[in-house]
Formats: structure tokens, C-alpha cells, sequence
């Protein structure tokens, strides 16, 4: 979908080495997408469509391929349907149709990717690949994805900034478990020992999820006391403020009497 409309608050920001990765990789992607785009705009597509049908494309590579144990095709398929990510904010940015919308829309459904790659990686080790721990690892990974998410969104919504880069976000979860799995696919094909890389790579997406939740968990509840405390000193100066003029009143009446019979002793003599 479109660029996601500017949230309340200001946003973390990026380290250098992401916001290079950021900078350069999108211009480059943005390049070579941009015809495809154009392309889906004359045959009457929408950004909405490309969307849909890009989450249900990683849906469906997560829970056909991963709980067959097919690692590598099913990360081939789901990497193909990611792109739609950036096709879809393309089409929306030639149409200039960005909109609350479609900033909705998209994060809902990377919740829904999200949750279908780690709900692959489950499906497999409580089948045939016969891991209860890994299993176990692949929830939590999951769940703690989606907490990760919903800490940031929920602080935003209550008017903080949660001004933390976290140690793994999305973008890292999505590119460690991929990346781990398509190779570890390779197995298949002969290649001895790399099948390892997967339950490697959900220890550190779990550890790493459990990391940054913590940051944010601790951004937020410092940035709150820092809020009341902002709010509590701008009343306590409204209140001040309040008390100034009301003593400044009874002064000013006193002085108003005064006048006045200053003013009736003088016209009696």
C-alpha cells in the first residue's frame, strides 16, 4: 500500500547502517519496480489488490511449503510474493492515492505474513521435523513478533514516540528466518551440515524479540513519566497563574475604593 500516514509523535531513528541499507536498496528496488508498477496501473490493478494477493502469496509459500520441510521452495515463493510490499507503495505513490487506508491495510497484513512464516516453522517441528523445543522456540518467535509490533503502535496511539531502534525488528526477523531457511533448504539438494542454520537463526530471533521488547517496554515507561511530568509542571503554572490573578484582583479593588473616596471627600468640600 501506500506510505504509511505519519503516525503521532515522532518516530525512532534509524542507525546508519539501516538507514543506508534503507536509502540505497529501496532506490534500487524502486527503479526496477517502478515499470512493473506502471504496468499494473493501465491494467486497471490496484495498490489494494497487489496487496491482497502478495499476503496471500506468502501465506500460502509459509503453510504448504515449511510444514512439508520444503525450506527452500517455500522461501523462494514467499520472497517473490514480499516484493508486492514495495510494488503496491510504488502504484500508490504513481496514483497519489497514499492513504490512512492503505497504511492500515498494509500493516495488517504483514501481521498475517508475519504470522504465517513462524506458523510454517511450528507446523513443521510439532510434525515431521519432530522438535518440541524448536517448536516451542517458533512461538515464541511468533507471539513475541507480534507484541514487539503492538508495543510501538500502542504507545503512538497514546501520544508517546517510542524513540527506540530496536535490537531485532521486523525487517531483521523476516530477513534472519528467511535467509536460514532457504539455505537450510538446501539440505535437500546435498549440501551436508546447513540444515543447522534454521534452529540457529530462531534462537537469535527469539532472544533478539525478547530484547527489543524489553526496549520498548522501558522507552515507553520512561517516556510516560516523562509526559505526566511535563503535564503535571504545565498545570502546576496554570494553577500559579490562576492564584497571581486572583490575589492581584482584591488589590486592584481595594485601590479602585480608595480612589473613589478620594474622589467623594474632594467634591464635599
Amino acid at each position: 500500500m501506500g506510505q504509511p500516514v505519519a503516525s503521532r509523535g515522532q518516530t525512532a531513528t534509524p542507525t546508519l547502517g539501516k538507514a543506508m541499507l534503507n536509502k540505497y536498496a529501496r532506490a534500487f528496488f524502486t527503479r526496477v519496480l517502478t515499470p512493473f508498477a506502471a504496468f499494473l496501473i493501465r491494467r486497471g490493478v490496484s495498490p489494494d489488490t497487489v496487496t491482497l494477493i502478495g499476503t496471500a502469496g506468502v501465506v500460502a509459500g509459509a503453510l504448504v511449503f515449511y510444514p512439508m520441510g520444503e525450506f527452500f521452495w517455500g522461501t523462494v515463493v514467499i520472497t517473490l510474493f514480499v516484493f508486492s510490499d514495495l510494488v503496491d507503495g510504488n502504484m500508490a505513490r504513481q496514483l497519489g492515492r497514499s492513504s490512512r487506508w492503505g497504511a492500515f491495510l498494509d500493516s495488517t497484513l504483514d501481521r498475517v505474513a508475519d504470522g504465517a512464516i513462524f506458523g510454517g516453522f511450528i507446523l513443521w517441528y510439532a510434525g515431521g521435523g519432530d522438535d518440541l523445543v524448536l517448536c516451542a522456540v517458533s512461538i515464541f518467535c511468533l507471539a513475541s513478533g507480534q507484541v514487539v509490533s503492538y508495543t510501538k503502535a500502542r504507545g503512538e496511539s497514546i501520544g508517546l514516540p517510542v524513540a527506540v531502534n530496536g535490537l531485532v525488528e521486523r525487517a531483521e526477523r523476516l530477513v534472519i528466518s528467511l535467509v536460514a531457511a532457504g539455505l537450510a533448504g538446501l539440505h535437500a539438494f546435498g549440501v551436508p551440515g546447513i540444515q543447522y542454520l534454521l534452529p540457529v537463526a530462531l534462537w537469535i530471533v527469539a532472544v533478539g524479540s525478547l530484547v527489543t521488547l524489553i526496549q520498548r517496554v522501558v522507552t515507553v515507561r520512561r517516556e510516560s513519566a516523562e509526559a505526566e511530568e511535563a503535564e503535571e509542571a504545565g498545570e502546576a503554572g496554570e494553577a500559579g497563574e490562576a492564584a497571581a490573578v486572583q490575589e492581584e484582583a482584591p488589590a486592584q479593588d481595594n485601590e479602585g475604593k480608595q480612589q473613589n473616596a478620594s474622589h467623594g471627600s474632594e467634591a464635599a468640600t
